[in-house]
């Protein structure tokens, strides 16, 4: 007993160092990922003159409250947040109808070329966005829809990241329960939405919140396909602060703090089903 007494105590030791050692990696890589934020939010409270000063100054003194009520109205981002926000979730709501069904089929139906059309559209995710800009840009032109919510809305309703991690959920659903269903008389439809769909709603939740965020920060594809303010949105919004002459950083950072709130508030609602979501993914 007493030889077994210091081993224990040993193990107990090198176990605690361990943990220590792991929880300070841990709060560093936190703290170093929280630094920007946190220079985001003081930098919107300071003056120009703060704001570009080096070393940096953390604390704004005074701390310069106008600067939001003045981003707000130095462009018409009443408009642009309507707009964000009404793409965010139409987008949304249209990825997550349209990967369900799809997502299913790849992982619970049997047929010709199955595996075959998986490999493609997971090869799809290899080409850059960028590359298909342009091409993307005579389509739209040619239906008509520059300038318009369709552009903005329908390329984006589907999605081969939200079909891809919806089947990875469905492939953990056991076939045993379609069985069943089937002996009671119900259809592969009925079956889908009352019985599997709610076992995967955190990967469903884990989706629509990766495509909320996406479709909230959209810069590029909205910058390319409208030339109207009354469909610009936040992400172009805030190019507003970037002139020729210079970037007023001050206001800059208060309209990107704004901006990032709902996200924030998306997160805080749906943490819970994210996290699991995330949890489950590598689960058979």
């Amino acid at each position: 007993m007493r030889g077994r007494r210091p081993k224990l105590t040993g193990y107990l030791l090198r176990r605690a160092v361990g943990l220590v050692v792991v929880y300070v990696l841990l709060l560093g890589v936190a703290v170093t990922m929280a630094l920007p934020f946190l220079w985001m939010v003081t930098t919107s409270l300071k003056d120009t003159y703060q704001a570009l000063r080096l070393p940096p100054q953390w604390i704004p003194r005074p701390a310069h409250w106008e600067n939001y009520p003045a981003a707000w109205n130095a462009a018409p981002f009443g408009i642009y947040f309507w707009n964000s926000f009404f793409l965010a979730v139409t987008t949304t709501v249209g990825d997550v109808v349209t990967s369900i069904p799809a997502a299913y089929a790849l992982a619970k139906m049997t047929f010709l070329g199955r595996g075959v059309l998986l490999g493609l559209l997971l090869g799809t995710l290899m080409i850059p966005g960028q590359m298909l800009l342009v091409p993307s840009f005579v389509l739209i032109k040619r239906l008509g829809w520059y300038n318009t919510y369709w552009a903005l809305i329908i390329p984006w309703t589907a999605g081969v990241f939200g079909i891809f991690l919806l089947r990875q959920f469905f492939k953990t659903v056991p076939d045993e329960l379609w069985d069943s269903a089937r002996i009671d008389g119900c259809s592969r439809l009925r079956y889908m939405f009352q019985i599997a769909v709610p076992l995967i709603r955190p990967g469903i939740a884990t989706v629509a919140l990766f495509k909320f965020v996406g479709s909230w920060n959209a810069f590029l594809w909205v910058m390319i396909m409208t030339d109207k303010v009354e469909l610009r949105t936040i992400p172009v919004g805030l190019r507003y602060f970037i002139q020729d002459i210079g970037t007023d950083y001050p206001r800059l950072m208060a309209a990107a703090t704004m901006a990032i709130v709902p996200v924030l508030i998306l997160f805080f609602f749906a943490q819970k089903q994210f996290v699991q979501g995330i949890a489950r993914t590598g689960i058979k």
